[in-house]
C-alpha cells in the first residue's frame, strides 16, 4: 500500500481525556534512545543494558525480578482489578559496524567467533527499549486511564531466537500472573514515522536453521570414478530444494528456503569426504513447516541415493537449536488497534501490511497452553526526507540489520508511546463509575 500526502507530526489536537506527551518527557526519552544506541551489547551479554532499564524502573518505584532468562527483566505496574497486559521489549543489538554517521553512532567493538566485529543496534531495538520506558512512564502517571496490570519484560538474546524462551524457562508465567494478552512493537524501515503498520493473523515467519551434512567417498580429483563426490551431489540437492518452493508450495503462502552458505574441499584435485550446506528455512505456521522439513530431508537422501551413497553414508540433517515460531498477531486485537488508532493518528496513517518472512521471538510469549493473544505492532522509523525521495525517485530505503539504517526516533518515539497507552487504556478501561 502506497502512503502518500502523509504528515509528520503528531495531530495539534489530542481528543480528551487523554493527555499529551510533555516536550520535556519527549527529550529526556530521546536521550535515553541515544544513550542506548551509542552503548549496544550483543546477544546474550546485555549486562549493561539491563541495569540501566533497572535504573528506570527503580525512578517509577517499581517492584521487578532481575535477572530472568539470562539478563531479562520483569516486573508488575498494578493498578486494581482488570486484565493483565504483558509488555515486551527487546534488549539486544548486532555484531555489525555502524555506518550512519550520527552524533551518536556506536563506536562498540566486540569479539565474537574470534574476530573483532563492531556492534550496532540495526533492528530498533534501542527504539523498543525507549518506546517501553516511555509507555511504563505514561500509564504509571495517568493510572486514571486504565486498570489492571502490565507484566513488563525485557528480554535478551531476541537475534539468536533464544531470548523469549528462556525467559518462559525460567518461570516467567510461573514468577507472575499469567497474562491475558501480550502487546509489543516492532520499527518498521519501509514505513514513514508517524505511521503503524499492523498485520492481522500470520505476520513473521517460522525460521529454522538446518545443517546437512553430505558425505561421500574422497578421492584423487583426477580419477572421480573411484570415488563418490559430495561436492557433486551437494549442488544436485541445492538445485533440487528450489522445486519444493516453485512447485510443491502453494503460490498464495510464502515460504523460503535459502542455502546461505557451502563449506568443503581443500584443493581443486581433491574430492572431499563430507561437503556443509547451511540452510535457513522460513514458513507460516506448524504444518507448512513440517512439510518443508520433511521435503528438505527427501531431497537431500534422494540426491544421494542417486548418486550412488551408501546407505551408511546417508546425509545428516540436523535442525539447529534457533527455530523462532512463526508469529500469529490475533485478528480482533488488530482490528481493534487498527480502529482505535486510526481515528487518533487519521486512517491513513494506520495501515494494514503483509506478512514478512523474518523472525521474531515475541511470537512465543502467546504460543503457551492455553494460548494467549498477542499483537505486534510496526512503528514506522523512516524520516521525511527519505521518505519523499523513495518515493519521488525511487531512492531505496535502509533496511533492518543494515550498517546505515537510523529511525527518527524524534517522530517515532511520541508515536509510539502514545500509541500503546492508547491502546492499553483502550483494553483495561475503567469499569464505569470508578475513579
Amino acid at each position: 500500500m502506497m502512503l502518500t500526502g502523509m504528515t509528520f507530526s503528531l495531530p495539534a489536537q489530542v481528543p480528551d481525556p487523554f493527555p499529551v506527551i510533555p516536550e520535556e518527557e519527549k527529550g529526556y526519552l530521546l536521550r535515553l534512545y541515544q544513550d542506548l544506541h551509542r552503548a549496544p551489547e550483543l546477544s546474550h551479554e546485555e549486562k549493561e543494558t539491563s541495569r540501566r532499564l533497572c535504573r528506570e524502573l527503580d525512578q517509577l518505584g517499581l517492584a521487578y525480578a532481575h535477572p530472568v532468562g539470562g539478563y531479562g527483566i520483569a516486573g508488575m505496574l498494578e493498578n486494581g482489578d482488570g486484565p493483565v497486559i504483558l509488555l515486551r521489549t527487546d534488549m539486544d543489538a548486532l555484531p555489525l559496524e555502524e555506518k550512519t554517521g550520527a552524533a551518536f553512532a556506536s563506536k562498540v567493538m566486540a569479539e565474537r567467533e574470534g574476530r573483532s566485529t563492531g556492534v550496532m543496534h540495526a533492528c530498533g531495538h534501542d527504539l523498543h527499549m525507549a518506546v517501553w520506558v516511555g509507555t511504563l512512564r505514561f500509564l504509571d502517571r495517568f493510572r486514571h486511564l486504565w486498570r489492571g496490570s502490565i507484566l513488563f519484560v525485557a528480554q535478551g538474546a531476541e537475534e539468536t531466537g533464544r531470548g523469549a524462551r528462556q525467559m518462559l524457562e525460567d518461570g516467567l508465567y510461573d514468577r507472575f500472573p499469567r497474562p491475558d494478552l501480550a502487546l509489543a512493537w516492532h520499527t518498521s524501515a519501509d514505513l514513514p514515522a508517524g505511521s503503524v503498520g499492523i498485520c492481522p493473523g500470520w505476520a513473521m515467519a517460522n525460521v529454522d536453521m538446518i545443517t546437512v551434512r553430505v558425505k561421500g567417498v574422497g578421492g584423487h580429483g583426477a580419477m572421480p570414478h573411484l570415488a563418490i563426490d559430495p561436492v557433486l551431489t551437494a549442488a544436485r540437492i541445492i538445485v533440487g530444494l528450489q522445486p519444493v518452493i516453485s512447485r510443491e508450495t502453494s503460490p498464495f503462502r510464502p515460504a523460503v528456503i535459502t542455502v546461505g552458505a557451502i563449506h568443503g574441499g581443500t584443493a581443486g584435485n581433491i574430492i572431499p569426504d563430507e561437503v556443509r550446506l547451511e540452510l535457513t528455512v522460513r514458513s507460516f505456521g506448524d504444518e507448512q513447516r513440517e512439510t518443508l522439513l520433511r521435503a528438505i530431508e527427501r531431497v537431500c537422501c534422494g540426491e544421494a541415493l542417486a548418486a550412488g551413497v551408501p546407505d551408511s553414508l546417508a546425509p545428516d540433517i540436523t535442525v539447529r537449536d534457533m527455530f523462532t515460531p512463526a508469529l500469529f498477531n490475533d485478528p480482533s486485537l488488530a482490528s481493534r488497534a487498527r480502529n482505535l488508532l486510526g481515528s487518533w493518528l487519521g486512517a491513513d496513517r494506520v495501515v494494514e501490511i503483509s506478512p514478512q518472512t523474518i523472525g521474531e521471538d515475541f511470537s512465543r510469549y502467546g504460543r503457551v497452553e492455553p494460548p494467549v493473544p498477542a499483537l505486534m505492532l510496526r512503528l514506522g522509523t523512516v524520516t521525511a526526507e527519505d521518505w519523499t525521495s523513495h518515493e519521488e525517485a525511487g531512492k531505496a530505503l535502509p533496511g533492518l540489520h543494515a550498517p546505515d539504517y537510523l529511525p527518527d526516533a524524534g517522530q517515532a518515539l511520541p508515536v509510539g508511546i502514545a500509541a500503546m497507552a492508547r491502546l492499553i487504556a483502550d483494553l483495561a478501561a475503567p469499569s464505569s463509575g470508578k475513579d
